[in-house]
């Protein structure tokens, strides 16, 4: 049985911050987060419509090593850094499924 987890994460790039976002999104966000044990698994940028821009899903390895990086000192500190760039920032834990999810 698989009892991995799916972080989904989802923000809105601050108007005006868009370069700023992505050289942190590759040079910091990712490599913290694999840091923390997270496997990036998808991303998304949305082109057109209502939703957030982006999406980013992260694999865990069970909840309670969910629970344990979420209530870590190492993602307060990216979240403060991140909520500097971004807005409307939200997550979710799921179970792990094969298949599309939102």
């Amino acid at each position: 049985m698989d009892n991995k987890v799916k972080l989904m994460m989802t923000w809105d790039i601050l108007p005006g911050k868009e370069e700023e976002y992505f050289e942190f999104h590759v040079r910091k966000f990712v490599p913290a987060l694999e840091k923390m044990g997270m496997t990036l698994h998808e991303a998304w940028l949305t082109q057109y419509g209502e939703h957030p821009r982006l999406m980013v899903e992260a694999i865990i390895q069970s909840l309670q090593k969910a629970r344990n990086l979420l209530e870590s000192h190492e993602w307060d500190t990216l979240g403060m850094e991140l909520y500097d760039l971004v807005e409307n920032f939200d997550y979710k834990v799921v179970p792990n499924r094969t298949r599309w999810q939102m």
